[in-house]
């Protein structure tokens, strides 16, 4: 089986190709990269659920990797307090390097191990995290070393990788490889592993939060409206969910503070305190609240 690393005959003169030959040979590994993930849909789905067992008992979300697969943890770690109104301190993305290595590579970085086993001790890792491990050749030091500390403490572990036989799907609970295959420039991660990486993360904590109850009717409802854009959005949100008019919709959100409050308050004709109090008893669960009684 080929891995990242393997040199495909296939492409020996791709830098002699006409451009756009190159151009259809790289969309075609794109697609190969996201059809790769059909594979782990099992195991991915095993990891969603046991990894919403331990955040609704109060864990947190921890992402470990070095270089492309680091700055790809990095993002999908970013990107949820806007999108599902996570709070910063329950996702950190550990990489190996520190936060230079996200815009330019720190030679050596990879390799130290004991650096992630410090940053997680560092972060107080416990049995109540999930930590998620990202490594394309599954044999990253900073990765394994990391993944495999945190699971002695207790911690859920996931990793995505793309080479089988590597370290890292052996340390972990929840292995998810990704076999991708040979690169069009051999070793070239950031192309079709990278990619199915980014599917992966996508996937998982998309998954996660569909679980946790942070999002209702296919929408984003605990999203954070912080700029004009996602106002006029959360306006529209509540308006359609709630079955109101926008100005009255934009009045229960500038009451209420959140789009769920909001709806909870116009759907159950509650001020802003009896919402925030169902919503509460139920445990942040909109569909919950809105059928409660009394």
């Amino acid at each position: 089986m080929s891995t990242t690393e393997s040199a495909a005959t296939r492409f020996a003169n791709v830098e002699a190709w006409p451009t756009a030959d190159m151009v259809s040979a790289m969309i075609e590994g794109q697609l190969a990269a996201v059809a790769a993930l059909a594979g782990a849909g099992d195991a991915m789905a095993a990891a969603i659920d046991a990894a919403v067992a331990r955040l609704n008992a109060g864990g947190r979300l921890i992402y470990l990797g070095a270089g492309t697969s680091g700055r790809i943890a990095v993002q999908d770690a970013a990107e949820l307090l806007p999108t599902f109104g996570w709070p910063p301190a329950r996702a950190r993305a550990l990489m190996a390097g520190g936060a230079d290595a996200l815009l330019r590579a720190v030679e050596g970085a990879e390799d130290d191990g004991p650096a992630a086993i410090t940053a997680l001790n560092d972060a107080g890792v416990s049995a109540l995290d999930v930590v998620i491990g990202i490594a394309a050749s599954g044999r990253t030091p900073f990765t394994v070393e990391g993944v495999a500390h945190a699971r002695a403490q207790g911690a859920l572990t996931i990793a995505v990788f793309n080479n089988a036989g590597g370290a890292l799907g052996a340390v972990c609970e929840h292995p998810l490889l990704l076999a991708t295959g040979a690169e069009i420039i051999a070793g070239s991660t950031r192309m079709k592993a990278g990619t199915a990486q980014k599917a992966a993360l996508n996937i998982l904590s998309t998954g996660i939060f569909l679980r946790l109850g942070h999002v209702w009717r296919g929408r984003m409802v605990d999203m954070a409206p912080t700029n004009a854009k996602l106002r006029a959005r959360a306006i529209d949100m509540v308006a359609e969910l709630a079955d109101v008019a926008p100005d009255a919709a934009e009045l229960a959100l500038d009451e209420g503070g959140t789009i769920k409050i909001a709806i909870v308050m116009l759907t159950c004709g509650l001020d802003r305190e009896g919402a925030a109090q169902r919503l509460a008893a139920s445990g942040g669960r909109l569909h919950l609240a809105l059928t409660a009684q009394g």
